[in-house]
């Protein structure tokens, strides 16, 4: 009798573990880090969007349906052929970086359920590179304002997607290659080269009027001053200076020759002497 009552107690252990196991799935979950989610009550309030399931382990009725979402970082990668602002066929290749917005992954589900790449990322993507990039010539897009159309387009694009109900955070985007016809993307390598040139010759001729200038400058300098020591060079002055200089030669104990030039104001020529 008691062994019977131990099998019946054992078999319906083990009938009850069978069924745990058979709805573990259902009814345990892991968030990891990278995610987050939402529930579905079937029998209740339906989708939960408010609450969202954060990171962590969870319990939750075999019957409800949770929704997991990749919050990580997205590379959007694109190939569209625009047309340039005088109508010019280019093709260009652009990459986007986003996320979706980790607080408001029930308001997309509700939305665009797992289908909003499809759906809104791509055609706000595609249709803001084809809006910016018409306003801006080949040329323009291709040198000279490269940078300035790829921060027009992420500015418009994420102002798109981070709307309430889209909740798409745009990290960056990059212009890849743009591809022209070989004939117009020719024309434009000459023409920048020519400004490259022109810039060079330019430079070219600035730094040699700047060292016409320094010389003019110099001999300037050199001329004024020549131009004071004449002015200061009077008769009288040199004078006393050759008066001065033979008296310093006189007293010198060794033998010399004394020559008197010419005129009234003939200096002395001290010729002889050891020194």
């Amino acid at each position: 009798m008691q062994s019977s009552k131990l099998v019946s107690v054992i078999v319906v252990l083990l009938f009850g573990l069978t069924i745990l196991f058979s709805f573990a799935s259902s009814i345990f979950y892991v968030i990891e880090s990278t995610e987050r989610a939402v529930i579905f009550y079937k029998f209740g309030k339906g989708l939960d969007k408010e609450n969202v399931v954060t990171p962590g382990f969870g319990v939750k009725a075999p019957w409800n349906d949770l929704y997991k979402f990749d919050i990580t970082d997205n590379l959007v990668e694109e190939t569209i052929d625009v047309l340039d602002g005088s109508g010019l066929s280019i093709n260009v290749d652009v990459t986007m970086n986003f996320h979706l917005n980790y607080d408001s992954v029930g308001e997309i589900y509700e939305t665009y359920q797992f289908d909003f790449l499809r759906r809104l990322v791509r055609p706000v993507f595609r249709s803001t590179v084809r809006d910016v990039m018409g306003r801006y010539t080949a040329e323009e897009i291709y040198s000279t304002k490269r940078a300035e159309v790829e921060n027009l387009i992420q500015e418009e694009a994420s102002e798109v997607l981070r709307q309430p109900g889209n909740n798409i955070i745009m990290k960056s985007l990059l212009i890849r290659s743009i591809t022209l016809p070989a004939q117009i993307k020719g024309a434009i390598e000459n023409k920048l080269q020519q400004e490259q040139e022109a810039l060079a010759y330019q430079y070219r001729l600035e730094r040699e009027k700047s060292e016409a200038d320094r010389i003019r400058i110099e001999a300037q300098g050199r001329a004024d001053a020549n131009r004071i020591i004449n002015n200061s060079l009077t008769p009288n002055l040199l004078k006393m200076r050759g008066i001065e200089a033979t008296s310093k030669l006189a007293e010198s104990p060794n033998s010399k020759i004394v020559v008197v030039g010419s005129g009234k104001d003939g200096l002395p020529l001290i010729l002889g002497g050891n020194n």
